[in-house]
């Protein structure tokens, strides 16, 4: 324990943490630390600590125990032990996220420290005291949130903005503490450190006020002031709290008496009338100082004729003792409380027998008792055999020991039989020295290489001690090197992204000042016309001139897929540069990424379930991607699964060939031409897709193959990146989640879920169903494919992804839901387009504009609610009807003329000669 600092004007305590003995100083006054200098007024000033009343404990010792608070301005933590001269503090308290609260019906001075893993219960003096606790700890819990160093960019950034925005300046908390409560004196030596003196709340027992949670502490403590007690009383550097001559004041009695064995604690505690404290530690004093042989608490008792190291065992010995009553005491308490359970069940069954109005409940409560009789009689004998079994096992185990003694036995005796001939021979080479050998000499040098290794062992500890030390060192800068990097990286996105939509924004009003132009003006034109190529010139000169790769958006993204579109019209590059720098722009700002991570990785197993629901729909990560598609397609085609079917297939495909395979052979080459995986000659996934293809063919025969099914194995091929995965992905798309004959020859159920489309749009959009229908507009000849490939080669590939992370879980309700939104995304860029023509040309590429990915995920998902299943199956089974109405009466139309045509077909209508008559003619 360290004593006062030599210091002139300061003298301090340093206290130690609970966990990694921070030193905490607290600060007494002169009558406290006498010997030793003090702080100016004005440095202790600011030193929040006192003595408060904290309630705790557990049983019979639960109540109201004095403690010794200070507060930490570093931790934000506060501290706080049995007295003020404690060496080690019993806890502490977080304060950085604790809220403060006094209840009005609670006692007066009683007020609650809440943290997120406790609740601490404290009483003041008085009001006064409490008042001002709560508002210092306010003010200090303040001054430490304001000194952590704020985000230097914005957790959200505004898109029109243009300059990264600073700090708030901090909001002055004396001012804002005025309007609430107006600012408590300070209660004049009752907190501070004048409050280190004051006499301890007297309370009934001693030892009520004693932690036994902290009971190896409170020992430490008490081991550290009997040592501090033992300094010369002259030397001006007593123990804080002890009293010199010059002071004449009474000593102080914070510490408890603690109990000798002449004095047991449980005399202590069932005292029938509470002793004064003083008159308590007193009497334990005059007892201690006539039994010091026994237990030497006090100086007097060890400053007779013992060693320090006598001393020190002793204490030791008394420490041991104090636990093992501590742990007796705990053991009875323990049954003491089994008991009192045992009696109240008997009390409570007792009561329930006296208080039944009628005999037949009475005879229930007597049987129940019975019961428990026999249940415990069961028990009873039960614990009777195992006691004999026991009792068998001790007496096995006594035999196993005198075994063993014999044996030891024995080995004693030969091992002294052999320490005898050892003995022997070692006098007979004493009396017949013999000449150092070669051997000895050998082994001379041996024992020299060894010492010499020794040494350089040693050189090498001393060293690697060294190199680890700087490893630490170097470690730390290359820690803080790395936060600064990503500080700047993260500053670099944002710039990145805010210069992508400003370039943005500037290329979208030189392709608007082209189409208000026209022709007009040949000098502007040709002026707008040199502007827009260098805009599409400028990303290459970027591309060579920038070093480091911030934006995740490159000219193929992360599936292969081109990033910028490329389209053959000169006015629609204009429209991708825009695209792609939209695209990038949203991945650098996108916010949402670091929370769906987290809530996947707290998901653990897959099972269905609505937080499940919820994720898929907000898009899965890339890297869990293939985990969860296989998931759920095998949640999809569990009951189609047999092992080997996959090569079964593709060895019925070998043998024969099928009708399709030159279809799947023309539409390979056309398979995401925009796509590299694809388009490279050697690239492995064309033959790939073509097995995939040939085994669904012949997995269905009534489908065969129809275009579109290409496309949708590629993207499983894509992800899964594997053939069977890929296989069983196409077999629960098109056997288990689209209607039955979907991508039939007909493809009825695809017409009849495009009729279902126009009605929702006409009750979600009336606006945009009117202006399209002004204009005769058919929007299936637009959407007639998102329906047949689920958005593939439509959307950007991060987009209709998250359509199918939702898709393959869902069914074709999502595929209904981001159809709506799509148009709900670009309604009034349509409402804005006067001409049918125009219209046409707008919607055949308009969903590949569409770079927030997010926003439309929550349009499709929230504002096309209500989105029933039950309306979707009405809607299909009026419209199939319709339809199949319509096939027959074209069948009944195409059979007539069939009819007509087979009776016409003999008579040829005069002046026409056939053919046959012709060639007859010609012949002759």
């Amino acid at each position: 324990m360290e004593g006062c600092r030599e210091n002139p004007g300061e003298s301090s305590f340093s206290v130690p943490g609970p966990q990694e003995s921070a030193r905490v100083p607290v600060v007494f006054p002169p009558e406290v630390t006498e010997g030793c200098a003090v702080r100016p007024p004005e440095a202790t000033s600011k030193k929040l600590c006192g003595y408060l009343s904290k309630f705790g404990g557990k049983g019979p010792i639960r109540g109201w125990k004095s403690r010794w608070f200070f507060y930490d301005e570093k931790k934000c933590h506060l501290y706080y032990s049995r007295t003020a001269q404690d060496a080690n503090p019993l806890d502490s308290i977080d304060l950085s996220n604790a809220i403060f609260d006094c209840k009005v019906e609670a006692e007066e001075g009683t007020f609650e420290i809440k943290t997120p893993s406790r609740v601490i219960t404290l009483k003041a003096a008085n009001k006064q005291v409490m008042l001002y606790w709560l508002q210092q700890l306010q003010a200090k819990r303040w001054d430490f949130h304001s000194s952590l160093p704020a985000p230097t960019l914005p957790t959200a950034p505004d898109p029109n903005a243009t300059a990264l925005v600073g700090n708030e300046p901090a909001v002055d908390l004396d001012l804002e503490l005025e309007k609430f409560l107006c600012p408590v004196e300070t209660p004049t030596g009752l907190v501070g450190v004048a409050a280190a003196q004051q006499p301890l709340p007297t309370l009934p027992s001693a030892l009520q006020n004693i932690s036994l949670k902290h009971l190896g502490t409170e020992i430490q403590n008490t081991m550290c002031n009997i040592l501090g007690s033992k300094q010369p009383q002259g030397s001006g550097l007593g123990p804080p709290g002890e009293d010199s001559p010059q002071s004449g004041e009474p000593q102080r009695e914070e510490q408890p008496p603690v109990p000798t064995p002449s004095i047991p604690e449980k005399e202590l505690q069932e005292s029938p009338k509470p002793m004064p404290k003083s008159s308590l530690t007193a009497n334990l004093i005059q007892k201690a100082k006539r039994q010091n042989h026994t237990f030497p608490r006090f100086p007097e008792g060890l400053a007779r004729g013992r060693t320090p190291h006598e001393k020190v065992e002793a204490l030791k010995q008394h420490v041991l003792t104090l636990t093992k009553d501590l742990e007796s005491q705990k053991e009875l308490v323990k049954i003491l409380h089994k008991a009192l359970e045992a009696a109240q069940l008997e009390k409570r069954a007792s009561s329930a027998y006296l208080a039944a109005a009628e005999d037949q409940d009475r005879l229930e409560l007597v049987r129940h008792k019975v019961r428990q009789i026999v249940a415990l009689s069961r028990r009873v004998e039960a614990l009777e055999l195992e006691r004999e079994s026991l009792v068998q096992t001790a007496s096995l185990r006594e035999r196993q020991v005198q075994e063993l003694q014999q044996q030891v036995q024995l080995l004693m005796d030969k091992n002294q039989a052999k320490q005898q001939v050892i003995c022997k021979l070692s006098e007979e080479v004493m009396h017949h020295p013999t000449p150092p050998k070669s051997a000895d000499r050998d082994f001379l040098s041996q024992q020299e290489k060894m010492e010499h290794l020794k040494d350089d062992m040693e050189a090498y500890r001393t060293q690697n001690r060294f190199l680890n030390s700087e490893i630490h060192q170097v470690t730390k800068l290359w820690r803080k090197v790395a936060e600064r990097e990503k500080a700047l990286l993260t500053k670099c996105a944002y710039l990145q992204a805010k210069n992508c939509q400003v370039e943005s924004k500037y290329l979208a009003g030189l392709r608007r000042l082209q189409e208000a132009m026209g022709g007009e003006g040949s000098k502007c034109v040709e002026l707008l016309r040199q502007l827009t190529q260098e805009a599409l010139q400028q990303e290459a000169r970027e591309a060579a001139v920038d070093s480091v790769g911030l934006s995740p958006i490159s000219e193929y993204d992360e599936y292969g897929f081109l990033a910028v579109p490329d389209y053959e019209v000169e006015d629609l590059k204009l429209l991708a540069k825009i695209q792609a720098l939209e695209v990038r722009s949203h991945h650098l700002l996108a916010q949402e990424e670091q929370p769906l991570r987290e809530r996947w990785a707290a998901l653990g197993e897959l099972a269905p379930s609505a937080e499940l629901k919820q994720l898929l729909r907000a898009g899965v990560p890339r890297e869990l991607r293939p985990r969860v598609w296989r998931w759920l397609i095998h949640l999809r085609v569990r009951h189609l699964q047999v092992p080997g079917h996959y090569q079964k297939l593709l060895s019925q495909g070998r043998t024969c060939e099928h009708p399709a395979a030159r279809q799947i052979e023309l539409d390979l080459n056309r398979t995401f031409p925009n796509n590299k995986h694809f388009t490279c000659p050697t690239s492995r996934f064309p033959d790939k897709l073509r097995r995939v293809l040939l085994a669904f063919s012949w997995q269905n025969p009534t489908v065969g193959y129809c275009q579109g099914l290409n496309r949708l194995a590629a993207i499983a091929l894509l992800i899964l990146d594997d053939e069977e995965s890929a296989f069983w992905c196409l077999v629960a798309i098109v056997e288990t989640i689209m209607p039955a004959d979907y991508y039939s020859k007909t493809l009825a159920a695809s017409q009849v879920d495009q009729r279902v489309l126009q009605d929702l749009l006409a009750e979600k959009m009336p606006r945009l169903m009117a202006h399209l229908g002004q204009h005769h507009v058919d929007l299936s000849l637009i959407t007639f494919n998102w329906f047949l490939v689920v958005f593939v080669d439509s959307l950007i590939s991060d987009t209709f992804l998250r359509v199918w992370d939702a898709f393959l879980y869902e069914g074709t309700k999502v595929v209904f839901r981001y159809a709506l939104a799509i148009f709900k995304y670009t309604e009034e860029q349509i409402l804005r387009l006067q001409d049918g023509l125009e219209i046409y040309q707008y919607l055949r590429f308009f969903t590949r504009t569409i770079s927030d990915g997010w926003k439309l995920t929550s349009i499709a998902f929230n504002d096309m609610n209500p989105f029933r299943m039950k309306q979707l199956r009405q809607l299909r089974a009026v419209h199939r009807e319709r339809l199949e109405a319509e096939l027959r009466e074209l069948e009944q139309l195409k059979a007539k003329y069939l009819e007509s045509r087979a009776s016409q077909g003999q008579t040829v209508p005069g002046g026409c000669a056939s053919e046959e008559e012709g060639e007859g003619e010609g012949e002759a």
